[in-house]
């Protein structure tokens, strides 16, 4: 399954960071993108374009996750040739992640 069958993002970014947010559109999905989306798996999605830290933080009451990308952006939006590999589109990206479900 992808992401975007159970959750929608927000992204912005500064300088050479990049902040995501996914957020379950049930709040019953928040467990299992704890589970399946970590960091690191986070990282590895986004192998070539994220050469930092991805740090990830806990929102439960909103059931949301928030992911904040070092080195994201190619040096910022400013410095960078690439087409739009900024915020927003790297937030759609992230929603093209495969999860797996539980067995039911």
């Amino acid at each position: 399954m992808k992401l975007h069958e159970l959750a929608h993002a927000r992204a912005g970014d500064k300088g050479d960071i990049s902040n995501l947010s996914l957020i379950a559109y049930q709040r019953k999905d928040y467990a299992l993108l704890l589970r399946e989306v970590t960091p690191e798996r986070v990282r590895a999605h986004f192998a070539g374009v994220v050469h930092g830290t991805v740090t990830r933080y806990e929102l439960p009451q909103l059931g949301a996750l928030n992911f904040v990308m070092q080195q994201a952006l190619g040096g910022g939006v400013t410095r960078s040739l690439a087409l739009d590999a900024h915020g927003k589109c790297l937030g759609a990206a992230l929603l093209a992640m495969e999860i797996t479900l539980p067995a039911s």
